[in-house]
């Protein structure tokens, strides 16, 4: 998880960087390792996932989810690519290795 720790008014909290952006402003990105290619919308990360037998799954409208079929597998991801962040990356990269990775950008 990414974020700053920020200190106010006697409290530490993380607050997570907006957009997966880590300091230095590096971002990150799931790339697709076969072809190299950085998934930039949902429509892409789709397809990808669908070529290597998950499934769309209906269960959830404010959650985007994929099932593997035959597994216990399931990738839930928010409705809007805008808040897709490292740890949904991450939750792909786990359950699809050397698939995919999650690069600074």
């Amino acid at each position: 998880m990414s974020g700053v720790w920020v200190f106010k008014n006697g409290v530490v909290r993380l607050v997570e960087n907006p957009g997966g952006e880590q300091p230095g402003g590096k971002r990150k990105v799931l790339v697709h390792t076969p072809t190299n290619e950085v998934i930039t919308c949902y429509a892409e990360l789709e397809a990808k996932l669908c070529s290597l037998g998950w499934e769309r799954y209906y269960d959830d409208p404010d959650l985007l989810q994929f099932h593997k079929t035959s597994t216990v597998h399931l990738i839930s991801l928010p409705k809007d690519f805008s808040k897709f962040k490292p740890r949904h990356m991450y939750d792909i990269v786990v359950q699809n290795r050397n698939i995919f990775e999650v690069r600074d950008m």
